[in-house]
């Protein structure tokens, strides 16, 4: 008996399935890698030391105060990180840059050393308010320095940025040297998670809502992105647009640094990861780039945690290698391009 099969079964898988079934995937690889980081560690926190009723609740307070915690700074961290540097490719017209490249973050840094400095006691949002507005200057300048150099090569932007960045730097590591602040500069330099307990990351709700709006405002940055004449033209206003960036990206660095510390390369590789997948359909590009983000801090974080278990690589460390690698790709790769 020969079974006559419907048209749909013999056509191969159509586009609209492979739309709904790659962000089904993405979506389940970060679930999987988020269940995968709250298990793994020194402290022996599994399925069945959690059922086990001779426990003595030792694994359960242990998840609740440190290990969630950790997964959910983790998964905040990427998506914000990666609409950060979506967002500041976009503003500065080049591929090339995000928040540790054009200087955001160095400023932010410089922020909160001088409010170290001046108000040891502020209170940690303050800190933060006070790294904000250092991080929305440093921002303004790296733009303000785009406007006024003749850029003929889109890698000269982010040299520019690192040249910025390496100056901020230095001033910073001056002042804390001089005021015994090196060892704190050395925590907000290298993005590190071990630290993360309950009561000590909910900032980081805010840059997933800083997220959100980036999302929401997604089509006004793209327009924005095309030009001063162009955004005006449309009847946006274009100073505006930019001002609404430049604060979500220094908010953005300014939180993290505060928290877990510099992440560095994030937001440059994700978006562009992102793009030869996808394309630049910014709107289309923002959900993929805050999966694909969540997703690569977890692995590293996890890669970190494994590499020298029982003790643990800072994932700011491991992103550095990373991001540095895929950096150097991107590069070769515009060379070869252009050629």
């Amino acid at each position: 008996m020969i079974t006559e099969l419907s048209p749909t079964d013999t056509q191969p898988t159509t586009p609209r399935r492979r739309v709904l079934l790659l962000p089904a995937l993405a979506v389940l690889a970060v679930v999987v890698l988020s269940i995968t980081s709250l298990f793994i560690g020194v402290s022996d926190v599994s399925i069945s030391t959690l059922l086990s009723d001779s426990s003595d609740g030792t694994a359960g307070r242990i998840l609740l105060i440190s290990r969630i915690p950790r997964t959910l700074a983790i998964l905040l961290t990427g998506i914000a990180l990666g609409v950060a540097g979506l967002l500041m490719q976009l503003m500065a017209r080049n591929k090339f840059v995000e928040p540790s490249t054009v200087g955001t973050v160095e400023s932010a840094m410089l922020g909160i050393l001088v409010v170290t400095i001046l108000v040891p006691a502020a209170p940690l949002l303050a800190k933060m308010g006070v790294a904000a507005v250092f991080g929305v200057a440093g921002t303004a300048l790296f733009l303000l320095i785009l406007q006024r150099v003749p850029l003929r090569n889109t890698l000269v932007v982010p040299l520019v940025g690192i040249m910025l960045g390496g100056i901020v730097g230095a001033v910073t590591t001056f002042f804390a040297y001089r005021f015994d602040l090196l060892q704190s500069l050395n925590s907000w330099m290298v993005g590190d998670f071990s630290g993360v307990l309950a009561g000590r990351y909910e900032f980081l709700w805010l840059v997933g809502a800083l997220a959100v709006v980036g999302y929401i405002a997604a089509d006004r940055f793209t327009v924005a992105g095309m030009g001063k004449d162009f955004t005006t033209n449309l009847g946006l206003n274009y100073r505006g647009v930019m001002a609404l960036g430049l604060v979500l990206v220094s908010l953005i660095s300014a939180v993290v640094v505060v928290t877990v510390g510099a992440v560095p390369f994030l937001g440059l590789v994700v978006p562009n990861l992102v793009s030869m997948l996808i394309g630049d359909n910014v709107r289309r590009s923002v959900p993929w780039v805050a999966l694909l983000g969540a997703g690569l801090v977890l692995v590293c974080d996890i890669l970190g945690r494994l590499i020298r278990y029982p003790y643990e690589i800072p994932v700011g460390t491991v992103l550095s290698v990373v991001g540095a690698a895929t950096f150097l790709y991107l590069l070769l790769r515009s060379r070869r391009n252009v050629a």
